[in-house]
């Protein structure tokens, strides 16, 4: 995934995913204990709202990560989400990358 393949200067791969493995793991947790809530926006993007640290991961590669993990803390996120917003969470506009770097209050393009 995307989140992967960026290592900061100094920082060895195994490192990198350690920490991956690590801000994932906080983002679960997060989700869990509803102190991170799920976004859908108008076109099906999701973005997390709330302060998690997430040690330059993207809300797409977070998502991705946890989708694949099969996070029962993330399908009940969605599920509210999704409710709230009257939309589902689009699987094109995940692919695509479409994020926010406002919680939700503009929506970009993949980068």
């Amino acid at each position: 995934m995307a989140c992967d393949f960026r290592i900061p200067a100094g920082m060895t791969p195994v490192t990198r995913k350690k920490q991956i493995d690590s801000a994932i793991d906080r983002l679960n947790k997060a989700l869990a204990a509803g102190e991170v809530k799920v976004k859908v926006g108008s076109t099906g993007a999701v973005v997390f709202t709330g302060t998690w640290q997430r040690d330059g991961i993207s809300d797409t590669c977070a998502y991705r990560k946890l989708l694949v993990a099969g996070s029962s803390a993330l399908r009940m996120a969605v599920a509210r989400a999704e409710a709230m917003a009257g939309r589902k969470v689009d699987p094109k506009m995940i692919a695509a990358g479409v994020h926010s770097h406002d919680q939700g209050g503009t929506w970009h393009k993949g980068h």
